[in-house]
C-alpha cells in the first residue's frame, strides 16, 4: 500500500469569460466593467479565469447568440488556453446552450446559471437553501433536453411486451414539478415562521433599519462597523447571503434592528428574485431603508438604478421618507474625487451619508441621520369614521399605531405617531378623520 497521501481536491477548472455587448463599441467603459463584474462572479465560484472577451453582437443568432464566424473565433480561444468552461455573461436558451457546448466541446454556463450556482454553495440557513434549491429547479426545468442524455429513451409498460411507457424526459418533468411542489410547501411553513418572528418584533416599540445595495458595495463591512458583530465581509461577490439582524444602539441611546440582506446585481435572474421574495420582506417592513453605494466605483449610479429596479420587482415603495442614500468607501477616493462626492452628497435629495466602513469615518453622522428618520413625534389622537378603511390603511403605513379601538357606530380610534410632515398630509388626504393634537 502507498504511503503516499490521496489528492482529495477538486481540480482547478479553467474558464473563458464572455461578455455579449449588446450596445456595440459606443459603450466600451461600461462593457468592460460589466465583462470584470463576470470575471469577479466567475473567480467568485473558484473558476480560473484565463481569459475574458467582449464580443459585440450586431445581430443575435437564434441558435448560437454570437454569429457563426465569432463562434469559431471563441472556439480557438478556448482550445488555446485550454479551458473547461465558458462563461457566457447574458442569459442564453436551452437550445443556444446546447449548441455552443457542442461547437466549444466544453461546459457553457450563462449568467444566471452562474449566480444560481453561487448561490447554491453561500446558502447556510434551511430558508436559504430551500430558496435556492427551488430557483434552480424552476430553471434547470426548461432545460433538461441539454441535461440529460437519455431523455429520447422509453420505459416499456407492465407486460414483457407492453408498449412504450411515458419517455424518460415524461418522468423526470414528473418528478421536478414534484419536488418544486414539496419545496413550495416547506418554504410555506419556513415563512409562516419568519412572519410570526416579524410579528413579535412588531411589539416591541424598536425601529428596524434594513441594508440593501449592490454586491460587494460593502454593506456587511458596515453592519459589523454599526453593530460590532462579525459577519463574513469580503472582497467577493455575493459574500453575504443569508439575512442577518442584530441590535443597533442609536446616539440617543435608544434601541433599533439592524438587517443585513443579500446584494443585488444587474440583470439579477427573475427566479432568484422570487425565490428570495420572502427574505427581502425584511426590506419591505423596515422603517428606514439604508441604501449603501460603492462610490468609488465608476459604475456607482448605473448600480445605484439596478438596486431601485430590483426594490421596485418586489414591490417595494422608495418613498424619500425611509431611504436613505449611504455613499460607501470614502477611504478609496483621493481629495479631488471626496471634494467632488461630498459635493454631490450635499446636493442629493435627500442629501446622502458619506462613510467609509473600512475606517468608521462617517458613522457617527450616519446614526445621527438614523435617528432622525426615525425620531417618532408624541401619539395623537385619530378618529376615522365608519367607511374611511383607506385612511386607516394609510396610518398603519406611515406611521407607528400605538393603540386602536373600534366604537359601536363603526368608527376607530387609534393613538398614532407620525411626524409633522406625515401629519399635515394625511390631513389633506383625508379631511373626513378628526385629529385630536398630542
Amino acid at each position: 500500500m502507498s504511503s503516499k497521501s490521496i489528492d482529495r481536491e477538486a481540480p482547478v477548472q479553467g474558464a473563458v469569460v464572455l461578455h455579449p455587448d449588446r450596445e456595440g463599441r459606443g459603450h466600451a467603459r461600461d462593457a468592460e466593467a460589466r465583462l470584470e463584474e463576470a470575471i469577479g462572479l466567475a473567480e467568485a465560484l473558484d473558476l480560473e479565469v484565463r481569459d475574458g472577451l467582449i464580443a459585440p453582437l450586431r445581430r443575435l443568432a437564434p441558435a448560437t447568440l454570437f454569429g457563426k464566424g465569432k463562434v469559431e473565433e471563441i472556439g480557438r480561444l478556448i482550445v488555446a488556453v485550454s479551458a473547461d468552461v465558458a462563461v457566457v455573461d447574458d442569459a442564453l436558451s436551452p437550445v443556444q446552450q446546447r449548441n455552443l457546448e457542442r461547437a466549444w466541446d466544453c461546459k457553457v454556463i450563462d449568467r444566471t446559471g452562474l449566480i444560481l450556482e453561487i448561490f447554491a454553495r453561500r446558502a447556510r440557513t434551511r430558508e436559504g437553501r430551500l430558496q435556492v434549491e427551488l430557483a434552480r429547479l424552476t430553471y434547470e426545468r426548461s432545460r433538461l433536453v441539454r441535461t440529460w442524455t437519455h431523455l429520447e429513451r422509453q420505459r416499456g409498460g407492465f407486460g414483457v411486451m407492453g408498449g412504450p411507457g411515458e419517455t424518460q424526459i415524461e418522468t423526470d418533468r414528473r418528478l421536478l414539478a414534484s419536488r418544486i411542489a414539496k419545496l413550495k410547501r416547506e418554504l410555506v411553513e419556513v415563512r409562516r415562521t419568519r412572519t410570526l418572528q416579524r410579528s413579535a418584533r412588531r411589539r416591541v416599540p424598536f425601529p428596524s433599519v434594513a441594508l440593501v445595495g449592490y454586491t460587494n458595495a460593502g454593506k456587511s463591512t458596515l453592519f459589523n462597523r454599526l453593530t460590532e458583530a462579525e459577519v463574513v465581509a469580503e472582497d467577493m461577490l455575493f459574500a453575504t447571503l443569508d439575512p442577518t439582524l442584530r441590535a443597533l444602539k442609536l446616539p440617543d441611546g435608544r434601541p433599533a434592528i439592524l438587517s443585513d440582506t443579500v446584494g443585488f446585481i444587474s440583470d439579477l435572474p427573475h427566479e432568484l428574485v422570487e425565490a428570495f421574495r420572502a427574505t427581502l420582506e425584511e426590506v419591505r417592513e423596515a422603517d428606514v431603508i439604508l441604501h449603501v453605494r460603492d462610490i468609488a466605483s465608476d459604475e456607482s449610479a448605473a448600480q445605484a438604478q439596478d438596486v431601485r429596479e430590483v426594490l421596485a420587482r418586489l414591490e417595494i415603495d422608495m418613498d424619500e421618507r425611509r431611504i436613505l442614500e449611504v455613499w460607501n468607501k470614502l477611504d478609496l477616493l483621493d481629495e479631488e474625487a471626496r471634494a467632488s462626492a461630498e459635493g454631490e452628497a450635499r446636493r442629493a435629495h435627500p442629501p446622502a451619508i458619506l462613510v467609509s466602513a473600512v475606517t468608521g469615518e462617517g458613522c457617527e453622522a450616519l446614526l445621527r441621520a438614523v435617528s432622525a428618520l426615525v425620531d417618532e413625534a408624541p401619539p395623537v389622537a385619530v378618529v376615522a369614521p365608519a367607511g374611511e378603511g383607506a385612511a386607516i390603511a394609510w396610518l398603519y403605513r406611515n406611521g407607528r399605531v400605538i393603540e386602536r379601538e373600534t366604537a359601536d357606530d363603526g368608527a376607530v380610534r387609534l393613538q398614532v405617531s407620525l411626524t409633522a410632515q406625515a401629519l399635515g398630509q394625511f390631513e389633506q388626504l383625508f379631511p373626513k378623520a378628526e385629529v385630536r393634537g398630542p
